[in-house]
Formats: C-alpha cells, sequence, structure tokens
C-alpha cells in the first residue's frame, strides 16, 4: 500500500472523516441504547467502547476487501417474483429488519417500563445477557459498516485516506460516545425520538436491500430537523417549569 502525501489527499481525508462521523451517529446512537441494557455503569461503558472497537476493526477488514465486496452485489444468489438477492441486498434487509425488530422491542420496554413502574416482569425483561448485547452490536456494525465503507470509496481513491479517516471518525466517536449515551438515555423523549429514527434507518436498510433507492439526504435532514424541534420544546418546558416555580 503506497502512501502519496498530496493536497488532494489530506483534503479527501477531511472531508471522509466528517462523513464518516456522520454516518457513525446512528451507530453511537443504538449501542448507546443497547449499552444501557447493561446492568452497572462500568459494563455499559464497557459495552459502549467494545462496539466502537470491533466497528473500527469490521470496517478496516472490509476496506481490505472492498473489490470483493463490490464483485459480490453484481452476483445475484436467486431470484423471487423477478426479485434478485445478492449478497449485500441481504445483509441490507437482515439489517433492516434487526433494527425494526429492536428499536421496536426498545420502545415497548420503555412505554412497560413507566407503564408499570413497580412491574417484577419490567425489571426482568429490563436488562439483557452480556453476549447477546455484544452479538447484537457486531451484527449491527457489519450492518451499518458496509454503508461506511462504500461511501469511504466513493470519497476517496487511496486506502490509507480510508483507513485513517474510520480512525479518526471512531476516535471522535469514542470521545462523543459517553456524552451522547447520557444525554439519550437520560431524556426520555430524546431518547423515544432516537429510535423513531433507527425504525426509520431499518426502513431505508429494507427498500435498499430491495432496490429501492432512498436518498439519504431526504433522511437525515428529517432527522435533523426532527431533532431541532425536540431540542427547542425541551427548552420550552423548562422554562415554563421555572416561570411555574
Amino acid at each position: 500500500m503506497g502512501i502519496e502525501l498530496t493536497q488532494a489527499s489530506f483534503v479527501a481525508l477531511f472531508t471522509l472523516t466528517i462523513l464518516e462521523v456522520i454516518l457513525g451517529v446512528d451507530n453511537i446512537v443504538f449501542i448507546s441504547i443497547l449499552a444501557d441494557r447493561c446492568e452497572t455503569k462500568k459494563q455499559q461503558q464497557t459495552a459502549r467502547r467494545i462496539g466502537l472497537w470491533v466497528g473500527m476493526g469490521i470496517r478496516i477488514i472490509l476496506l481490505f476487501f472492498i473489490k470483493w465486496i463490490i464483485e459480490q452485489d453484481k452476483v445475484v444468489l436467486f431470484s423471487i417474483f423477478d426479485q434478485s438477492f445478492t449478497l449485500k441486498s441481504i445483509i441490507l434487509i437482515l439489517g433492516g429488519l434487526f433494527l425494526l425488530v429492536q428499536s421496536t422491542r426498545e420502545i415497548h420496554h420503555k412505554i412497560k417500563s413507566v407503564a408499570h413502574p413497580e412491574s417484577e416482569n419490567a425489571k426482568k425483561t429490563s436488562k439483557v445477557s452480556w453476549t447477546s448485547i455484544i452479538t447484537s452490536m457486531v451484527f449491527l456494525n457489519i450492518v451499518f459498516s458496509l454503508d461506511s465503507v462504500i461511501t469511504a470509496v466513493g470519497t476517496a481513491d487511496e486506502l490509507w485516506v480510508m483507513i485513517v479517516a474510520v480512525v479518526l471518525s471512531m476516535a471522535v466517536m469514542l470521545l462523543a460516545a459517553a456524552p451522547i449515551a447520557t444525554f439519550v438515555n437520560n431524556t426520555p423523549s430524546i431518547k423515544v425520538l432516537a429510535l423513531s429514527f433507527l425504525v426509520m434507518i431499518g426502513v431505508s436498510l429494507l427498500a435498499e436491500g430491495f432496490e429501492q433507492h432512498i436518498e439519504k439526504g431526504y433522511i437525515y435532514f428529517a432527522m435533523a430537523f426532527s431533532f431541532v424541534v425536540e431540542l427547542i420544546n425541551l427548552r420550552y418546558d423548562k422554562l415554563s417549569e421555572k416561570s411555574n416555580s
């Protein structure tokens, strides 16, 4: 792997790092929500770090096999009712279903814990096994890494730029993981909003798996707009509480 330091490569590195951080936000949110199911704060922090480190490792490994991955996208494994399925489409469909099921379950647990705070059943189901959490994170990272790697290939031409961008973006996400996790898990409305975002991303992955492209710019704009509106609502509620006290 030859390394050629040029102005173009540094511009590509900067651009790709920003894109990888943006694409990694939904990854952080879901990892944080999964990690919150651990029993102790220390386990939650460890689970978040494992999830992010595994994500970085998977992305780098996929980059070395990017040529093979691109070729597999053209190899049809089977067809059903004139709908062709490749390895990539199967992974996207499974990932979309995974996000839909997990996000819906998390929303259900959230509502159940509020409706029946004293229920022993709710307490038992609020925590899941460590193995289940890590397994979910690994599968989630594989799905999100595909999008990340495809973005990297479309933005940069040199492998070292892609790898460094992934490492830098992961460093940013490791620093941001704890504050984001605290904010999401301590603010019920934001947590539900984040889970709703993941439902939307799950639907988009399903659509991509069935070769129905949805422009990601629209999705991220909708997410950003909803998030800003919710922040305004939180600020309004806080000011209302102060004025009424």
